[in-house]
């Protein structure tokens, strides 16, 4: 059975396996434990029986401008092919948010997405209240345009 829960420095080389198996950005080890330590609160993995399957590594704003109200960002999800539709991205998805909101007081979330992806688009899109805000051009390393998509935490969701 797969639970949910926040992630530990104990679960990013599952994490970052569960990465490296279906995604073509990849971090180091640095990487991962920088944001988990910076912001423990808005991280999760989904376990099933030990086995990382998959996870929302997350973070807030660095810096917030004056004027600018405190906003998360999801830096990268993931699930293994396996367990894909049943639901887990998008549970893990609301859970960083919450967390966001809670332990922040976040305003808004966003994320990119390869406009490749129609898949996480359209999760991002239709069940998770997501808005296209601009085009990043090139944005990954293989020259592909990224969408820039926004979260409101102050409207209601869909």
């Amino acid at each position: 059975m797969v639970s949910l829960r926040v992630a530990r420095a104990e679960d990013l080389q599952g994490m970052q396996a569960c990465n490296l198996q279906n995604l073509p950005e990849n971090y180091t080890m640095r990487y991962y434990l920088f944001y988990l330590l910076s912001y423990p609160q808005v991280s999760y993995v989904a376990e099933d029986e030990g086995k990382i399957v998959g996870y929302i590594l997350a973070r807030m704003a660095d810096e917030v401008l004056d004027g600018e109200e405190p906003h998360g960002h999801v830096v990268s999800i993931s699930v293994l092919r396996a367990y894909r539709r049943l639901g887990l991205a998008r549970k893990l998805m609301v859970l960083a948010q919450q967390a966001m909101v809670s332990v922040y007081r976040a305003s808004y979330v966003t994320l990119h997405v390869r406009k490749s992806n129609r898949a996480a688009f359209k999760l991002y899109q239709d069940a998770l209240a997501f808005r296209v805000v601009e085009t990043e051009k090139s944005y990954y390393a293989d020259g592909e345009d990224a969408y820039v998509m926004r979260r409101s935490f102050k409207e209601p969701s869909e």
